[in-house]
């Protein structure tokens, strides 16, 4: 089965994760999901195949005869999706010969356009894959799923000799917690990648460091018309925060490994009101003077509204995995390598977000990330095509041989 018609399987089965949920998964349809890929699991001869009580699924391929000794080696994705635009069915659209061109998606009233996603034009000839436009299409992270256990189809039926493999698919990346109950023991590899990037032939380890940050402002709510030098607008506080961050610094403004403060969310009226923001940076120490300048903003308010007018929580996310791979940078070099194989241009890109492997890499498990040939993520616009999801199966065969090789 080719990898794209195992995602088609596998799109249609709705499986939002949900931040507000406190169980773990934290929505009970990422087991419909599971379950299926449990039972394709086993039908293509992996052993140790075990789906736990918080959706975490585990498989092995044990080593061609000869090759126990090889480093063990594991590839993982997660299950969710982002819950934005996933409350309705999905309705895949398959796009044949693809013309580089502006594309109407369903009856949505939506337009996949070259000016939003330039990198279309290059697309041309291919086959793509979107949904109708009303939801995600959920390539993220479904197309890594599929073109994991394309790899386990082709190994097998092409009887390609290999070390010790394990795969894992797991629940609620997309809400930051899909590693929080990972079993590494159980996994049962030294290294692992996930498959949870965009175009084929991406390289990632250098994620953000990254937490969340809530402002909740307490206002002082008095009758307008007697309110001079009483009243104190828990929403102009509110907005008031906001200008004294950056204004540039926000997803819109940076690029590459520019940090931003990203405003999430907000409520309020004149008694009470909330900022909800995610706050992310590569560099260690910019990160940390970003943190710092919300603490400053809180201080600084108080002394001007009066004490515990602002509170400041900051929630801790994850941490740049860079420094874990620095120390085994045979997984970069051997995944340049791969993809070289494979006839695949290696494209070495910090991560501007974060992936499973970030936790796992300091969890013991150093976790880079690999492109899935997918684009536009979190949204309606979600598209991948057939021919990079093809090309996303090679890169990992090809390393598969070269730690069969080491």
């Amino acid at each position: 089965m080719k990898a794209y018609e195992r995602l088609l399987n596998y799109v249609v089965v709705r499986t939002p994760s949900d931040e507000d949920s406190k169980t773990v998964p934290s929505s009970a349809c990422q087991f419909d999901l599971a379950k299926i890929l449990e039972k394709e699991m086993k039908e293509l001869g992996l052993t140790d195949v075990h789906l736990d009580g918080q959706c975490y699924l585990y498989g092995k391929l044990p080593a061609t005869p000869g090759y126990e000794g090889k480093d063990s080696i594991g590839f993982i994705a997660h299950m969710d999706t982002v819950a934005d635009f996933c409350d309705g069915d999905i309705h895949p659209v398959i796009t044949e010969n693809y013309d580089g061109e502006d594309l109407v998606l369903g009856d949505s009233g939506r337009v996949l356009s070259t000016k939003d996603f330039p990198h279309l034009k290059s697309l041309k000839g291919r086959t793509l894959i979107t949904s109708d436009g009303t939801t995600v299409l959920g390539a993220d992270d479904k197309a890594g799923i599929a073109e994991i256990l394309t790899l386990i189809e082709r190994i097998q039926e092409e009887q390609i000799p290999h070390g010790p493999l394990s795969i894992a698919f797991t629940p609620d990346e997309e809400i930051g917690t899909g590693a929080a109950h990972f079993n590494v023991e159980e996994f049962g590899a030294k290294y692992a990648y996930t498959l949870d990037g965009d175009t084929e032939g991406e390289i990632q380890y250098e994620n953000f460091n990254a937490c969340k940050a809530v402002f909740d402002v307490k206002g002082f709510n008095v009758h307008p018309g007697s309110s001079k030098d009483t009243m104190i607008n828990a929403s102009l506080v509110a907005m008031e925060i906001n200008q004294m961050l950056p204004g540039m610094e926000t997803p819109r403004g940076t690029e590459e490994y520019e940090g931003f403060y990203h405003l999430m969310g907000m409520s309020g009226d004149v008694a009470a009101a909330q900022l909800n923001y995610i706050v992310r940076d590569h560099s260690t120490e910019f990160f940390e003077a970003r943190k710092n300048t919300l603490r400053l903003i809180e201080k600084n308010l108080n002394e001007k509204w009066g004490a515990d007018t602002v509170k400041l929580t900051i929630t801790e996310q994850y941490k740049n995995m860079a420094g874990i791979i620095d120390g085994c940078k045979h997984l970069i070099d051997n995944a340049k390598k791969a993809c070289e194989l494979a006839n695949v241009t290696p494209l070495i890109l910090p991560i501007r977000g974060g992936t499973d492997g970030c936790q796992l890499s300091f969890k013991g498990l150093p976790c880079p990330n690999l492109g899935t040939g997918g684009h536009a993520y979190h949204g309606p616009y979600e598209h991948i095509t057939v021919e990079g999801m093809d090309k996303s199966v090679d890169v990992i065969l090809e390393l598969v041989k070269l730690y069969a090789d080491n």
